[in-house]
Formats: C-alpha cells, sequence, structure tokens
C-alpha cells in the first residue's frame, strides 16, 4: 500500500529550487489524471491545464511572466516544466452564484485541481510551487490564450534541488472549532 494521504499533505511543500532534470511524461501525465478528478461546482471542470516542457517555449513563458514588477518568481525558470491553469467555460448557476454569493468558483475550482496536481506531484517525489503572481498579458500572448480567457495560475514543476524545511503551521486548535466560531 502507498503512503498515506495525510503524509503526502504533510510533505508537499513550494519548492523554489529545481534539479536541472527532465520528469518523466508518465509522471507529468499522472499528475493531470489526479487534476482531471477534481471536483467542481455544477461539475462544470472549468479547467484547461497547458503543460509547458519546450525548453525554449518555457524561456519565453519566464521572460514574459516574471519581469519587473513580477520578477521575485523568476526561480520559475529553474523548473523544467510549467503548468499554467486557465479558467474556461463556467456554468450559468456557478457564474449566477458568484454574483449572489460574491465567490468566483471557477478559481476555487482551478485552485482544487490545482493542489490535486501538486499533491500528486508531491507523491510521485517531485516539487511544485504555486505562482500567483505573474504578468498575465505576458503569458497569454506567450501561449496563444484568448484575451477573455483568465490564467489563474502557474505551477513550477521539478525534483526539488534543497533539502525540506519543517513546516510552521498553527496547531488544530488554532484554527478550527467545533459547532460555533472561535
Amino acid at each position: 500500500m502507498g503512503e498515506k494521504l495525510l503524509d503526502v499533505f504533510g510533505k508537499r511543500r513550494s519548492v523554489r529550487a529545481y534539479k536541472p532534470v527532465p520528469i518523466e511524461k508518465e509522471k507529468i501525465d499522472i499528475c493531470i489524471e489526479s487534476a482531471r478528478l477534481s471536483p467542481s461546482a455544477c461539475n462544470s471542470q472549468p479547467w484547461h491545464f497547458i503543460i509547458i516542457d519546450d525548453p525554449d517555449l518555457k524561456n519565453r513563458v519566464c521572460e514574459a511572466a516574471f519581469s519587473g514588477a513580477y520578477s521575485m518568481n523568476s526561480f520559475v525558470k529553474e523548473a523544467p516544466v510549467i503548468a499554467a491553469i486557465v479558467c474556461e467555460r463556467k456554468m450559468f448557476l456557478s457564474v449566477v452564484g458568484k454574483y449572489i454569493r460574491g465567490v468566483d468558483y471557477c478559481l476555487t475550482d482551478i485552485g482544487i485541481a490545482g493542489e490535486h496536481f501538486c499533491l500528486q506531484a508531491s507523491q510521485l517525489g517531485l516539487g511544485t510551487c504555486w505562482v500567483g503572481w505573474f504578468n498575465e498579458k505576458g503569458v497569454k500572448k506567450t501561449l496563444n490564450i484568448p484575451s477573455f480567457k483568465k490564467v489563474g495560475y502557474l505551477i513550477s514543476l521539478g525534483y526539488p534541488s534543497d533539502q525540506p524545511v519543517e513546516k510552521v503551521r498553527k496547531l488544530t486548535s488554532e484554527m478550527s472549532s467545533r459547532n460555533r466560531y472561535g
């Protein structure tokens, strides 16, 4: 039997340094399949993953995404693969729900799918880092994504080159309660 799910959660971390080693296509495919199985509002599955593993294209994406004010995330250039998660079609009820509840369900849904991708990567010995701070217009132009689409996140993917540091997390008693707030 494989790792316990809680162990996978504990092992997953944000990786910002990668080995210059290609990732096996099979491992990327397993990560995509894990994302595909994610739940979504109204089962809309509003995601499209673009796997960027061509080194020249990856460099162009990084140049477009991480210059100027976005340069703090230039570590992504070290990763052999980048996954761009694009918000796709939205179901009518999800759109209505956004206006009633003030929640963008598409971003929630791609967040869940992206986390499935990251957790699977961790279980396979790969490292990931969510990146939300990037030049979206530059990424869209480089990847030929229509202007009306939303690139929600980029995820760097590769074999970690550094050793994990211990996670610092709140105690469960500090971040949860039962039957009422507080």
